[in-house]
């Protein structure tokens, strides 16, 4: 595996971990709340719905450590098939949420899914 697709994938990865963090333990607190633009109380009643969506950020990290410590041909399939839900994940928020989340998750998944596919 090519080590620049290496670095790009464990950067998406760590970006998922740490929204995990963010969504699921700090989301009441400043982090999460000058993140979300939210006040104490709608930080509040919106955490369970944080709390989801980071434990989903969690699995996409999983996924991609797991694409990266895999031999391949099954590592290559599983970098893959991660990266893609990070990107369709990433476009979707983009459109439905907030546009950030294009260029914080769909741009650097989808840059490490062509360093992964050129490498592969």
């Amino acid at each position: 595996m090519d080590l620049v697709a290496s670095v790009l994938v464990g950067l998406v990865a760590a970006f998922h971990v740490y929204a995990l963090v963010l969504e699921m333990f700090l989301w009441q607190k400043a982090p999460g709340r000058r993140l979300s633009g939210m006040d104490a109380e709608l930080a509040a009643a919106t955490a369970p719905l944080a709390a989801n969506q980071g434990l989903y950020n969690g699995f996409l990290a999983a996924g991609l450590v797991w694409g990266l410590v895999a031999d391949d041909p099954m590592g290559f399939r599983v970098r893959v098939f991660f990266l893609v839900c990070v990107v369709v994940a990433g476009v979707f928020g983009g459109v439905t949420a907030n546009r950030r989340i294009l260029g914080v998750q769909a741009l650097p998944g989808a840059l490490a899914l062509i360093a992964v596919a050129v490498a592969g």
